[in-house]
């Protein structure tokens, strides 16, 4: 039983990271740990080494008592093994991490499927 669980879990790792990367910055083959909070999001804008999300959430308004939606926008590191897999309008998964840089904090973990989003 344990043998099939860690060769499912060995393909599915296999089918996201396709070429392996030196990167010291990838939560999978380097060194970088990711802990805290996890998200995910529609990728708006790709960069080199770096893309931006956006996910909407539901924010309290004290004075009126309600709800309203608001959008968050964050950076998130992109290593070079997942670089040419993630395209912009794909739902990514991203991780908390130490900060990279200014404005990075987080770092990519997995492509989301949209059968997996709409679940």
């Amino acid at each position: 039983m344990k043998n099939s669980e860690e060769e499912t879990k060995q393909k599915k790792v296999a089918k996201l990271v396709v070429t392996p990367c030196n990167d010291k910055n990838c939560n999978i083959h380097g060194s970088l740990k990711v802990r805290g909070r996890i998200f995910e999001g529609k990728v708006i804008s790709k960069f080199q080494k770096r893309i931006a999300i956006e996910f909407e959430r539901m924010v309290y308004v004290k004075k009126y008592e309600r709800y309203k939606k608001s959008k968050t926008k964050i950076h998130a590191r992109l290593p070079d093994c997942i670089k040419d897999q993630i395209e912009i309008g794909d739902y990514v998964k991203i991780g908390e991490c130490r900060p990279l840089s200014k404005t990075i904090h987080f770092v990519v973990i997995s492509k989301i499927n949209k059968g997996e989003k709409e679940k």
